[in-house]
């Protein structure tokens, strides 16, 4: 199972972790306080449950949570391997685009009253999206899109 993954955490304090299936649409979601190695592993037991019995490829950049020692050796445990994304190329991966889309419509013209209620807006934004909007938003169907040889 390929999946395309990126972390949120420009917007709030909170770091929203997620993976976008680019065959199906799906998504998987989870939140942190911090981008720490810790979390992100919390984060492979969470996909690990939600795709058990079957082989991840998680499309990842190389931020420091991701290449750390204790994730890398995880991943391995659990079966996870890891495809890095060429530097300074977040076009190529779909969950950043469709960050990039939730940013925009948090970013229109609305406040929240804390930093709970922006976060349970935007997992319900990306929740809510039927698995074809996910990818359209994903720029997943578009012709020049690369993940589509997978």
């Amino acid at each position: 199972m390929l999946l395309s993954g990126g972390r949120l955490s420009n917007f709030c304090p909170v770091v929203r972790f997620g993976v976008l299936s680019p065959r199906t649409g799906r998504r998987i979601l989870m939140h942190a306080e911090h981008c720490r190695p810790g979390d992100f592993q919390a984060y492979f037991c969470l996909l690990r449950y939600c795709y058990p019995g079957i082989m991840i490829w998680l499309l990842l950049d190389e931020a420091p949570c991701h290449t750390a020692i204790l994730s890398r050796l995880l991943a391995v445990q659990l079966d996870i391997v890891f495809v890095w994304l060429p530097k300074q190329r977040s076009e190529l991966n779909a969950v950043d685009q469709l960050w990039k889309e939730l940013k925009g419509d948090l970013a229109a013209n609305r406040q929240f009253r804390n930093i709970g209620e922006a976060v349970g807006y935007a997992e319900q934004w990306v929740l809510k999206l039927t698995d074809n909007q996910a990818l359209q938003k994903a720029g997943v169907f578009s012709k020049s899109c690369w993940l589509k040889r997978f």
